[in-house]
């Protein structure tokens, strides 16, 4: 489950904004403490807009002209350190704050400096909440007060700024109740797919090693499953971190489960090429663990409402879910969860 303040963060940095502002060019200054670089620059998920001066006290002046007559959410960058600021054509924006508290610490004032304060106060909020998935875990009375606690919360965030950009206003009113719909959504879906609820099965998957299993195969373990493909490079990069789980956990009441999900649209539209290819993958990786192929079965990807691989999940020795959207191998918090159920 993401945080929190990703859905945030990412649903503000699609929001475009309002009319025409009579000047065609912003001005931005400021001064960051303990700054210890040159350039802060001003980016676009495209790439670096503007590269902006910093003298040694760490003050900045600089003017931009955007393409753009809309306001919108842009990056400010130093070293690896990002920060989201609201430009438009016409404002003059003031910049405060300490480099060693990137975001925390930044105080806009000036024209248009409304926007920027808002949206670090929104991203704020979203970080105090923690873990989503602790929400969604409550009962349905409790769930159903949290919820709306938060959009009362996030809408007086909203109201408590004045002189907002119009539409930016609109769109994160918009999102809020977005944010709402999220949350029923999603715990909609854990009451079918929550912790100790069955498992959707696979069934008679091919085993490379010879014969098919079923999860039912694997009753009386727990199993950790990563659904993958050979296409697929953030599949790729997590088998060493999987063969060295594994080796970690031999002789361990636990079956690692690899599910490929090759198909025939991308092996020439050949279902005997899809197999050959994870066939000769594997081979190649000497991957271990119990690798299967899941052919033009995809009920049990579908069933998980699999969007996105890779896709992790733990069942217990019942069958039943531990973690429907478990931790990577490369994260260590996988570790500390096989741990705690003694595994």
């Amino acid at each position: 489950m993401k945080k929190l303040s990703t859905i945030v963060f990412s649903l503000l940095m699609m929001v475009a904004c309002s009319q025409e502002h009579p000047k065609n060019y912003l001005t931005l200054s400021g001064k960051l403490e303990n700054n210890k670089d040159s350039i802060l620059s001003i980016a676009t998920r495209q790439g670096i807009l503007k590269k902006i001066k910093i003298n040694k006290e760490g003050a900045f002046k600089d003017t931009l002209k955007l393409e753009s007559a809309k306001g919108e959410i842009y990056t400010l960058q130093l070293s690896n350190k990002a920060a989201p600021i609201f430009l438009k054509n016409g404002y003059n924006i003031v910049l405060n704050g300490n480099a060693d508290e990137f975001m925390t610490s930044f105080k806009f004032s000036g024209e248009g400096a409304s926007n920027s304060n808002f949206v670090l106060a929104q991203i704020a909020k979203s970080q105090t909440i923690g873990n989503p998935q602790d929400i969604l875990n409550l009962e349905e009375s409790a769930f159903r007060k949290k919820v709306a606690l938060l959009k009362f919360e996030y809408d007086s965030i909203l109201n408590s700024y004045k002189n907002l950009d119009s539409t930016l206003y609109a769109s994160v009113k918009q999102q809020n109740e977005q944010l709402v719909t999220y949350f029923n959504n999603a715990y909609a879906q854990t009451q079918i797919m929550g912790v100790g609820k069955p498992s959707p099965k696979f069934e008679n998957y091919i085993d490379i090693k010879g014969g098919k299993k079923s999860l039912d195969s694997f009753k009386g373990s727990f199993v950790y499953i990563d659904v993958w493909a050979t296409w697929c490079g953030p599949c790729i990069q997590q088998i060493p971190y999987l063969q060295s789980l594994e080796k970690e956990y031999h002789n361990k009441n636990i079956a690692f489960v690899s599910i490929s999900t090759d198909e025939s649209q991308r092996s020439g539209g050949s279902w005997e090429a899809a197999e050959k290819k994870w066939r000769d993958f594997v081979q190649k990786r000497n991957m271990t663990g119990v690798q299967l192929w899941s052919g033009q079965d995809f009920s049990f990807q579908q069933a998980y409402q699999i969007n996105g691989i890779p896709r992790f999940i733990l069942v217990d020795t019942e069958g039943n879910i531990v973690d429907a959207n478990a931790p990577r191998p490369s994260d260590p918090a996988l570790k500390t969860l096989l741990n705690s159920l003694g595994i």
